[in-house]
């Protein structure tokens, strides 16, 4: 009686399953669609083969067209300083004030040693000229002569060496008033009013920044660089002529600025530590919108796909095997079925279109399945509803994989 028991009770899942399968066919045979389901209500989109316009997109960083350390040339006690922090300033604009008692009688000494270095030289002279005419006339030696010409020739060296050291200290007397060396905006002030400064490596006392015009910095790595080169001479890619392209800017909040930039610098090496190409764009910005440091999203447009497929990204789905879309296709009694088709996905076209381009696994004339895709089984009847708008790609822009 137990191993009865133990048999009815490891038969009935399968009692069960068949039961399953038997209902299931019962359905199908009662519904007159696939597994019981009336066939799927589809919108289908012819694809075609086009030019697309794309665009790359890159992270970036604002930084200044120009920015300078400004730094200490003489040591002392920091007076004044006459700027507000953050503020814009003028070049030649004084900025901080160092004490300059220290360097006034500096330059007062020098002054005094230069008045007596001069009176030195003008005895110096008038004795080589009384001395000359009487060496001349043999009254005295000639060496008495030569010796007078050597002092004042000694004298006026003398007098050049000490105006020398007063040029230097009137240089480092003015360098008590610090000025900015361009225009900007400048940022906090390192050190604050009665603070010793030095002209060592403690010697910045504040940043300037020109932000007008503004550069904004990005970098393009190697494997993308090798795929856009290999694009273009594969003829699938259009790039701008002379290498002009709109560069567009998304900030943080998703927002794009409303002016365009141009690239301004593209270097030809690749930086080994991050194996990037360094490349430089620029702004107007006289606004003072784009700030030094603001991290930024860079957009290239004006590259074109050639002979691109491209369809909508709610048509792609993921399965085992890879990315693919459903189709529409006949069965063997002529039916209109859906057929999955594997695909090779490239760029994603960014903006209102919202399409991927397909690089493999579609050809022109294909009928891909855009709507009611979730009500579809691989070979399961369709019917066909309206067809779909044209692609919108051939005005679109689309973006290579962020990076």
């Amino acid at each position: 009686m137990l191993r009865i028991r133990t048999l009815v009770l490891r038969l009935a899942p399968v009692l069960a399953a068949a039961g399953l399968v038997a209902a299931c066919g019962q359905g199908e045979q009662q519904g007159g669609g696939f597994h019981g389901f009336p066939p799927a209500e589809v919108t289908l989109l012819t694809v075609e083969a086009k030019p697309i316009p794309v665009a790359f997109e890159y992270n970036g960083q604002a930084v200044g067209s120009k920015e300078v350390e400004v730094r200490a040339r003489v040591g002392g006690i920091l007076e004044k300083r006459l700027f507000k922090e953050g503020a814009p300033v003028k070049a030649g604009q004084t900025l901080f004030v160092i004490d300059p008692q220290p360097l006034a009688a500096q330059v007062a000494a020098l002054e005094a040693d230069l008045a007596h270095a001069q009176a030195q030289q003008a005895q110096a002279q008038r004795e080589a000229a009384r001395l000359k005419p009487l060496a001349e006339k043999k009254a005295i030696g000639q060496k008495e002569a030569d010796d007078a010409a050597s002092n004042a020739e000694l004298a006026a060296a003398a007098v050049k060496s000490a105006q020398a050291r007063l040029r230097e200290a009137r240089l480092n007397l003015g360098y008590t008033r610090v000025v900015a060396p361009i225009s900007g905006m400048t940022s906090r002030a390192a050190k604050s009013e009665g603070s010793l400064v030095s002209t060592g490596a403690d010697s910045l006392l504040t940043t300037i920044a020109q932000t007008d015009p503004m550069w904004v910095v990005f970098n393009i790595s190697e494997n993308e660089k090798l795929r856009i080169d290999h694009a273009v001479a594969e003829k699938k890619l259009e790039w701008p002529s002379n290498e002009v392209m709109d560069v567009v800017v998304r900030l943080g909040d998703g927002t794009t600025l409303a002016r365009k930039g141009r690239i301004n610098f593209a270097d030809t090496r690749i930086n080994p530590a991050t194996g990037t190409y360094e490349t430089r764009a620029e702004f107007a910005n006289r606004d003072n919108f784009l700030k030094p440091g603001q991290f930024v999203r860079v957009i290239l447009a004006g590259a074109r796909r050639l002979d691109a497929i491209a369809v909508p990204q709610i048509a792609v789905l993921d399965g085992a095997q890879g990315k693919y879309v459903y189709v529409a296709g006949k069965d063997k009694d002529g039916k209109d079925v859906a057929l999955p088709k594997l695909v090779t996905l490239g760029d994603w076209v960014s903006g209102s279109a919202n399409l991927w381009i397909v690089e493999s696994g579609l050809a022109p004339g294909d009928r891909v399945i855009v709507d009611g895709i979730a009500k579809l089984m691989p070979g399961g009847p369709i019917k066909l509803g309206g067809a779909a708008p044209p692609q919108a790609g051939a005005s679109a822009a689309a973006s290579a994989p962020k990076q």
